[in-house]
């Protein structure tokens, strides 16, 4: 069993910055492909990015790339999303996700095996 715990949202103005952690469970977290998903009120869940066990490939949805980035520090069990020049249409739940096993990289949902409660990030016009 997986537990993964997000913290770090909040409320900003447009053109600020957040910091996501989530904390996970389990020996074997450098193992894991971990992933950030958001979802808005009344939209689907979309992905925003994701990291290898490695931190070697790093994909990002087209409306965040080269705003935020993902990383992970496997000594401490936490992934990280960092957030910058913030958009009020980046309000969101946001989650993280763990996808265990030898498996590659994946945008898809329903490939992660875990996930945590979400924190909200409300982004201010």
């Amino acid at each position: 069993q997986v537990q993964l715990v997000e913290s770090g949202g909040g409320l900003v103005q447009a053109g600020g910055s957040l910091r996501l952690s989530c904390a996970a469970s389990g020996r074997t977290f450098s193992s894991y492909t971990m992933g950030w998903f958001r979802q808005a009120p009344g939209k689907e869940r979309e992905f925003v990015a994701a990291i290898r066990w490695s931190g070697a490939f790093t994909p990002y949805a087209d409306s965040v790339k080269g705003r935020f980035t993902i990383s992970r520090d496997n000594a401490k069990n936490t992934v990280y999303l960092q957030m910058n020049s913030l958009k009020p249409e980046d309000t969101a739940l946001y989650y993280c996700a763990a996808r265990l096993g030898p498996l590659g990289v994946t945008e898809k949902d329903y490939a992660y095996d875990y996930w945590g409660q979400g924190t909200q990030v409300t982004v201010s016009s």
